[in-house]
């Protein structure tokens, strides 16, 4: 049985900065490959530049985007037009008809109307291969815009190459982009091609004179050289036609999404878990390259250098440690050891472990939530023990040093260290820092008892994971900042956002103490009062005030819109919240709010997540809930209930036995 047809990559499309229902990008792509791509059909410079009820387009974007709110970095936009030639991407829009076009994993297609040409890519590793078949009579042109920094082109006689240094809110030294379009069986007519704009700023654009009405062509990219990007088109196209790739690009995707299979009541509930299964395949994108000797290199960041090994980026921590790379040990566990071999080579090329890469490093979210990662990696015997022991340097080191940027390592570090908790008036979102510093401490004594370090070592960070006592108020039963010297603030609200919490108030912090429940229910009085005030969460009306944030964030908006009182299914931290109840033996109130989640906040809808999806971690939260397995502690073995919303599943092949 085939299952692309039942993946709707535009899942979650269907999204404004103000309202999230994905903030997802209808993405053609390889598994995890070095490139993506996606129709462009609203602001370029914004994160969110294409949007589904848009009845025309830009063109067809190489894109990288991880989230809108990190932006893209390494992109260019092409477009085909006739009749009069527009030196830019607003004016070279065309309308076209959605319900006409095809929109896949594997394949895209679009017919741009005003050139009467039809549009088809399929995606290879680090690049595509391009099929227009033009109508128009006029003369046509294969256009490619800029999208953001500055960007060069050089035509040659079948081919345009190009490159761009933008890139957004990382730390990249040097960083460029090139990339290569070249044009089979003579095609392109070099000598009516125009380079318009300045060459090297940001407005320059190239127009490909074409010739004949069926053209093909591939694109390859490298981070690191022209021959790279050359060799890229070499290795993933070789001479092989547009059929065969497509051909590829489909088995490719078919085994993966063969590699969970279920049965289930609806077409609508199994429309809703492929699409979902095809989002978490998409990220951490790879990052490095094979030269023409099969070594494997990558751009580094730190210093602009090329150096040996894999690399992976586009990716946050903070919210995929929570499902994906669990969801990974299970699935993908080569993919996972190369892609944390490759995060193991940040913190070798440039001295810390990555906490948000979107090609550099860029920090966005708190805390040091690889420590989870890497766990999860020591308890499945995903990685080698060498790589396993630079993991540990890692995580020590930034579990006891301050960095020099705040982009870097734990935020906050130092105070921990001082005070057994981040102080309040010395960083914001200090609660959420110190929770997230103790579940790492747990996670390095988890790594250095697989490795088999001195007890002292272990006791010594398990003492360390002990620090969220710190903040717990038995007054309020909630978790709470303090000052230098001991004190809360006066005046608490539970519903008041930011300040001390990290994108929630304290209903959605005080639990993130995955590491050790029965610790938390011992400061509740037992778990009966532990449960209880889990009761009351779901129980509480879905208010919030804007708090340390002065104003309403879309998180807000979301939480609200999804009303299951301050149950946010619609972000990370709220995840975990109806599996404390399987935990604690209570699984017919966990299977209650997960069956109420799946079947009211998510589908294979255009607007099918409630909240960000946030690189396959909310599409990984509902493969969870339907499978009725969760890791609750990522670094421990998965919680269990009996009742799934899916039957007769397959993982990998083999009957799934909880």
């Amino acid at each position: 049985m085939n299952l692309i047809p039942y993946v709707n990559i535009m899942m979650g499309t269907k999204s404004i900065s103000r309202f999230s229902s994905g903030n997802t990008l209808a993405l053609t792509q390889r598994p995890f490959a070095m490139a993506g791509f996606c129709p462009q059909n609203q602001d370029p410079q914004s994160g969110w530049f294409f949007h589904p009820d848009r009845r025309f387009i830009e063109g067809i974007r190489l894109t990288h985007q991880p989230s809108p709110w990190i932006n893209d970095y390494g992109t260019f936009n092409m477009m085909v037009q006739s009749d009069t030639v527009h030196n830019t991407s607003a004016g070279a829009w065309s309308g076209y008809r959605i319900e006409e076009s095809v929109f896949r994993p594997d394949y895209l297609m679009l017919q741009i109307l005003r050139a009467r040409t039809k549009f088809e890519l399929t995606p290879t590793e680090r690049g595509a291969a391009i099929r227009l078949s033009i109508g128009s009579d006029m003369p046509t042109v294969f256009s490619v815009f800029p999208v953001r920094g500055n960007y060069t082109y050089r035509i040659d006689k079948d081919c345009i190459v190009g490159c761009t240094d933008g890139h957004s809110m990382d730390a990249a030294k040097d960083f460029k982009m090139y990339f290569v379009i070249r044009f089979l069986d003579g095609a392109m007519d070099a000598e009516n091609t125009r380079i318009v704009g300045e060459n090297g700023k940001g407005n320059a654009a190239v127009h490909v004179a074409l010739k004949g009405k069926v053209v093909e062509a591939r694109v390859g990219i490298s981070y690191i050289s022209e021959e790279q990007a050359f060799l890229s088109i070499e290795q993933d196209c070789g001479t092989r036609s547009f059929a065969t790739l497509c051909e590829e690009a489909e088995d490719i995707w078919e085994s993966y999404l063969h590699r969970i299979e279920v049965d289930t009541d609806t077409d609508e509930e199994f429309e809703t878990f492929y699409s979902c299964l095809y989002r978490t395949f998409l990220f951490p994108h790879k990052a490095y390259e094979i030269d023409r000797e099969g070594n494997r290199i990558h751009y580094c960041p730190f210093d602009g250098s090329t150096r040996p090994g894999v690399r992976y980026t586009d990716n946050g921590f903070w919210d995929t440690y929570r499902t994906v790379y669990p969801l990974f040990s299970m699935i993908a566990r080569d993919e996972f050891a190369e892609m944390l071999e490759g995060f193991v080579n940040d913190y070798l090329d440039g001295g810390w472990l990555p906490r948000w890469p979107s090609i550099g490093e860029v920090g966005c979210m708190p805390s040091t939530l690889i420590d989870a990662v890497i766990a999860e990696a020591a308890q499945d015997h995903i990685v080698s023990k060498e790589v396993l022991e630079h993991a540990l340097e890692g995580m020590l080191n930034h579990a006891n040093n301050e960095a020099p940027e705040a982009r870097y390592g734990r935020n906050g570090c130092k105070a921990y260290l001082k005070y057994g908790y981040v102080p309040r008036e010395m960083n914001r979102e200090s609660v959420n820092l110190t929770l997230d510093a103790a579940y790492g401490d747990w996670c390095i004594a988890q790594v250095a008892k697989a490795l088999g370090k001195p007890d002292a070592m272990v006791q010594e960070y398990l003492k360390r994971s002990k620090n969220y006592k710190n903040l717990f108020d038995p007054e309020t039963g909630f978790m709470r900042g303090r000052d230098v010297n001991g004190k809360m603030a006066d005046n608490f609200d539970p519903f008041s956002w930011g300040g001390e919490y990290t994108e929630g108030s304290a209903w959605q912090s005080s639990f993130a103490v995955q590491h050790d429940f029965d610790g938390l229910a011992d400061l509740y009085g037992g778990k009966e009062n532990l449960l209880k005030k889990l009761d009351d969460l779901f129980a509480a009306p879905p208010i919030y005030r804007v708090g340390g944030y002065g104003t309403e964030i879309h998180e807000m908006s979301e939480m609200a819109a999804c009303d299951l009182g301050q149950f946010a299914i619609s972000n990370q931290p709220s995840f975990h919240f109806p599996w404390i109840y399987a935990y604690f033996g209570e699984p017919e109130k966990c299977e209650y709010w997960l069956r109420k989640a799946c079947e009211e906040y998510f589908s294979a809808d255009d607007d099918g997540f409630p909240g960000d999806e946030d690189n396959g971690t909310m599409a990984a939260w509902y493969i969870f809930a339907c499978l009725g397995i969760y890791p609750l502690c990522p670094g421990k073995p998965m919680v269990k209930v009996d009742q799934t919303l899916v039957r007769n599943i397959k993982i990998l092949g083999v009957p799934f036995v909880k």
